[in-house]
């Protein structure tokens, strides 16, 4: 009894530690990109809003399922500090980006990527990969691939917009006073 009592507490205490790891937030990493005007756009310029990055391409199918979502986010959300940041990872550049971009009618800034950007966010697997980042410019979720659906996405957005401004000091680590709960 007492061996499986100290094997449950070991386990449990495990089990929190791994929570605790995929609350911790991290920053996301500041780049500078050019628009299809030839502006240069920097993650800094949204900071104090909600960010949905979602690095795609022109002839990924699923990025075609998601970025009609995204475009609906953009409307219903942007008035309540919410920004949807494209980067396209197209090796043929703005000659592929352009004429998507006018066919789709995308609402939203979308920016041309490349290697170097795509291995500052983890390196670029699978298209899409999309993360949520919060008002303070952290990282609070990433998804690889097609989303179970975009009522996912919409849930955790509005919990980001809905969430407190302020973040707390844990340990060292900055976590969101939403994901870490009442202290």
């Amino acid at each position: 009894m007492l061996k499986t009592l100290s094997t449950v507490s070991v386990l449990l205490a495990l089990s929190l530690m791994s929570c605790a790891k995929r609350n911790r937030s991290s920053s996301a990493p500041e780049f500078a990109l050019k628009d299809a005007n030839g502006q240069t756009a920097h993650l800094s310029d949204y900071k104090g809003k909600v960010v949905l990055l979602d690095f795609w391409a022109t002839w990924c199918g699923p990025c075609k399922i998601e970025i009609p979502w995204f475009m609906d986010f953009e409307r219903q959300f942007k008035d309540r500090g919410f920004a949807v940041v494209g980067v396209s990872m197209d090796e043929d550049g703005w000659n592929a980006v352009k004429p998507f971009l006018m066919r789709m009618q995308i609402n939203y800034r979308v920016l041309l990527g490349n290697d170097q950007i795509g291995n500052l966010y983890g390196g670029m697997d699978a298209l899409p990969t999309t993360f949520l980042i919060d008002r303070q410019g952290n990282i609070v979720s990433k998804h690889i691939g097609v989303s179970s659906g975009k009522e996912e996405f919409k849930d955790a957005i509005v919990h980001l917009l809905d969430a407190p401004r302020v973040q707390a000091d844990v340990g060292g680590s900055r976590l969101l006073g939403f994901l870490t709960g009442p202290k």
